[in-house]
């Protein structure tokens, strides 16, 4: 293999269906689409708190949006997670969900997933279920609602928990992504677990990351190693390595007292990008081949000015060929080095 050149595999033996490869050997197989710059949350870790969102124009129609995920899926993506902003507040959202389950049906996709804040999943739980999703992460660092609504600006716990009981009652499988804060829910790591725990509800803790200016929040200020929350867990409980791979950045391990998955994504303490299979567009059609690098490939206009998709196929193949081998954030100097200027809203959490 020549590096920089990707390999398009032969077929797919589940799917016939030509693989992405990059040039460091890794299948490219899980993107993540941003729908929307917009949430109804201004949390501390994600936005400023008076954010000037991207023009409607910019934005990728409903329809170029469907359109962008069918060409990745013929190039044998088959797992598809939908994020924002809140993804569930960008108007006429369902419609796209609804398209895409020609290729839950058709076997090429197997997975569409949602990142969401949950707070419209009381409106949203029975259709997004309807329409295949079966797996959905919620954002959610307490249970405190007076903290909720400091680390949130703007959001109300008692939605999001409803919401979570809607989801829960619809049929779809709930975890919990948790950001570890430093001085902020330190001292509800048990109670989350257990609250998890006696919902039959997984629980992934993230390491805070350098993504855009947030208007003086301090990065640094922020982050909790979770080596040392692990070292906290285990001061409690058994925990136990799995093998189990979702697709996704997360290690996860057993609690031996509840039974219960614990995933930990730590692209600070412990880097993951040697296994890393995805890539992240955003809502105005940029290509990101890494989180936390800068380089990416505008992809829209491609497409707009082509009524066929293969100039569109040959930029994804160029983007893939650039992916790198991983990212470079890093707090040990005591500042957010590796810090990308975009904020997270814009690629995707």
């Amino acid at each position: 293999m020549t590096l920089g050149t990707p390999i398009f595999a032969q077929t797919d033996r589940q799917n016939s269906a030509p693989r992405l490869i990059d040039p460091f050997a890794r299948e490219i197989n899980y993107l993540r689409v941003s729908v929307t710059d917009r949430c109804d949350f201004r949390c501390v870790y994600c936005m400023a708190e008076n954010m000037t969102f991207l023009p409607k124009k910019e934005l990728l129609t409903l329809e170029e949006l469907d359109r962008m995920c069918s060409t990745f899926i013929g190039l044998g993506i088959n797992k598809l997670r939908i994020t924002g902003g809140e993804p569930l507040v960008r108007r006429g959202i369902m419609t796209f969900f609804d398209g895409m389950t020609r290729h839950l049906d058709s076997g090429a996709l197997q997975e569409l997933t949602l990142t969401t804040n949950g707070s419209q999943l009381e409106r949203f739980a029975d259709d997004l279920y309807a329409v295949g999703v079966r797996r959905i992460n919620v954002s959610l660092d307490t249970l405190d609602a007076d903290k909720f609504a400091r680390v949130t600006r703007w959001g109300r716990l008692d939605q999001v928990l409803r919401g979570i009981d809607a989801a829960r009652k619809a049929g779809l499988r709930v975890k919990i992504n948790t950001v570890a804060l430093k001085g902020f829910n330190e001292d509800e790591v048990f109670d989350l677990a257990a609250w998890c725990a006696d919902q039959d509800m997984d629980l992934t803790f993230i390491e805070v990351m350098p993504m855009g200016d947030l208007g003086g929040e301090d990065r640094v200020g922020q982050y909790w190693s979770l080596q040392e929350l692990r070292a906290h867990l285990a001061t409690r409980y058994t925990l136990t390595e799995l093998t189990e791979r979702t697709g996704g950045p997360a290690r996860y391990e057993r609690l031996e007292e509840t039974g219960q998955k614990i995933g930990f994504i730590t692209p600070l303490t412990h880097n993951f990008c040697e296994s890393c299979n995805r890539v992240r567009m955003t809502c105005t059609g940029d290509l990101f081949m890494c989180l936390g690098q800068e380089d990416n490939a505008s992809l829209r206009d491609i497409m707009r000015n082509s009524d066929t998709d293969a100039p569109l196929v040959k930029a994804i193949e160029n983007a893939i060929s650039r992916k790198p081998k991983g990212h470079d954030f890093d707090y040990s100097r005591q500042k957010a080095d590796g810090q990308v200027s975009r904020h997270m809203s814009h690629t995707g959490g």
